[in-house]
């Protein structure tokens, strides 16, 4: 089997794969409050998602992950997954959601072989997830975790991004929900990705560091070797099966070990979260249809564009203009 390699020697087992740019939350860190969405001829068919799923693994990568904005907003999601989940190769087929649409969707998606969640929980205060999500109700997002842990996924993550002020708080009321829920969590750095964040980055950021000290002052943290293919860097606790992940692109670069790749719900090959480097493979495929050695043969070139690393920094500028919801998670 083909493998994809970049110039520094990375070998890329990972691509996460955005369906949609839309989403039924506005999330304070993600997106603006008014947001205008792709038409719908610039976001790639549920085909080409297919058909790009297949490429990537025939190419060597282990662990596909779908991601929007909200993915289960993405009409014929179940469907896509039960192609992508049908292809031989995969080790490691994922989802991150926001979780509001789980009581409709997770039988389906556990049925058509989708084997692991990442559900965003910021907050477990109604109010307060109110105001971090613009939109959602945090009823909703917990009905879909009991909805998803009755549909049979197991090892389900909750991913948390802690603001200064916003929510840190909360980082042990987070870790006891999840040692109560039998659920693993990662505490996340605020990416400086996107314009028009109504709130000033420098001073909302929270370093992975500080979340960690919050934790062990109630729970002796245990390191841990173990791996989902991502960039989460796991502890255990001795009293509990929860894993505790923290990911931290500021704060500790994880761009050495970078075995990832994102294609945006437009189509495009993204080398590195921090740049621009891309390539446009939504155009090989409209003016080559069916040509599968063409589209290898684009993702295999795409490599020399990977940079060696991210540059992001935490005095409050964003680096990145796109939003994250346009980065594919």
């Amino acid at each position: 089997m083909m493998k994809l390699v970049d110039g520094f020697g990375r070998t890329i087992r990972y691509v996460r794969l955005s369906v949609t740019d839309r989403c039924d939350f506005r999330c304070v860190y993600c997106m603006a409050e008014d947001m205008t969405f792709l038409p719908r001829a610039q976001v790639l068919t549920l085909e080409e998602i297919a058909t790009l799923s297949q490429a990537f693994i025939d190419l060597g990568v282990e662990k596909i992950r779908l991601t929007g904005g909200e993915p289960l907003v993405r009409s014929g999601i179940g469907s896509l997954v039960e192609q992508i989940g049908q292809m031989d190769g995969l080790r490691d087929f994922a989802m991150t959601t926001n979780g509001a649409g789980l009581d409709k969707h997770a039988q389906r998606l556990r049925d058509g072989g989708l084997q692991r969640l990442n559900i965003s929980l910021d907050t477990l205060v109604p109010e307060r997830f109110r105001r971090l999500t613009r939109t959602g109700e945090l009823e909703k997002v917990l009905t879909g975790i009991r909805a998803a842990q009755s549909a049979g996924f197991e090892r389900i993550k909750l991913n948390a991004v802690i603001l200064q002020g916003r929510n840190d708080d909360e980082v042990l009321d987070l870790v006891e929900f999840a040692r109560r829920e039998h659920l693993d969590i990662s505490f996340i750095e605020e990416m400086p990705l996107g314009q028009d964040i109504e709130h000033n980055r420098a001073e909302t950021f929270c370093s992975s560091d500080t979340v960690r000290e919050i934790v062990e002052s109630r729970h002796a943290l245990l390191p841990t070797t173990e791996s989902t293919l991502g960039p989460s860097r796991y502890y255990r606790m001795n009293d509990s099966d929860t894993r505790i992940g923290f990911i931290s692109p500021h704060s500790h670069n994880f761009c050495d070990a970078c075995n990832r790749v994102r294609v945006t719900v437009e189509g495009r090959l993204l080398l590195c979260l921090g740049n621009e480097h891309s390539v446009d493979l939504r155009a090989v495929m409209r003016r080559h249809p069916g040509d599968q050695g063409r589209l290898q043969q684009a993702i295999i070139d795409a490599m020399a564009l990977k940079p060696e690393r991210h540059h992001f920094t935490t005095d409050g500028e964003e680096q990145v203009v796109r939003f994250m919801n346009m980065t594919g998670g």
